[in-house]
């Protein structure tokens, strides 16, 4: 599970885009705390503080305390606008969450056991076909990553949704079918055991 992480903030008195480009010439970054059944907040947060949390590499999937005047709100981040020359961050979106909140997130997979996996082994590729997977999960239980074990697959094999152990507190968003992560494939002049070249079958999403 990823790391909590904190933000201070203080309330923006005045919105606009003058008001917002006068604010990051100060180095603070306008955002917005919606949700919940609440009125929208305007604040803005520090740049160097937002900018050190948006490194550690799992900002979107972690849970995010901002705190104003005193007061600690548990939130989501949303969506983060940049610059489009910089890449600065330009402006912040985070989404109050109740107590004991599900949340619809992007978790990145990764695979593990390549070793025992027969179709890699004998020079075999691993497609991915999904880098991440779309999860609800409980917003105290948002997973770094999904590890998927490859043991066992051939070339031509599918690894299927079906096929992962998610954590405790996550389940897959797309329920109608059983979707491919990733495929074995042979490369180029890899024969099968019948003697013909296998070929990768993708998925149409």
């Amino acid at each position: 599970m990823s790391d909590l992480l904190t933000l201070s903030a203080e309330p923006r008195e005045r919105a606009g885009k003058g008001a917002s480009r006068a604010l990051r010439r100060e180095g603070r970054v306008p955002a917005v705390i919606y949700g919940n059944n609440q009125d929208a907040e305007n604040i803005h947060v520090e740049e160097k503080a937002l900018i050190k949390a948006l490194m550690t590499g799992h900002f979107s999937n972690s849970i995010v305390e901002v705190t104003v005047n005193g007061k600690t709100v548990r939130t989501l981040p949303k969506d983060v606008a940049v610059h489009p020359v910089s890449d600065r961050p330009i402006h912040v979106d985070f989404m109050r969450l109740a107590k004991d909140a599900t949340v619809h997130v992007e978790v990145p997979v990764s695979f593990t056991n390549e070793a025992a996996s027969p179709g890699l082994k004998r020079g075999g590729v691993l497609n991915i076909v999904r880098h991440e997977l779309e999860l609800i999960c409980d917003a105290a239980k948002i997973p770094d990553e999904i590890v998927i074990d490859v043991t066992g697959f051939d070339v031509g094999d599918s690894i299927h949704i079906s096929h992962v152990k998610l954590p405790e507190g996550s389940k897959s968003a797309i329920t109608d079918r059983d979707f491919t992560i990733a495929t074995v494939v042979a490369p180029s002049g890899m024969k099968s055991q019948e003697g013909d070249t296998t070929k990768a079958e993708g998925e149409a999403e």
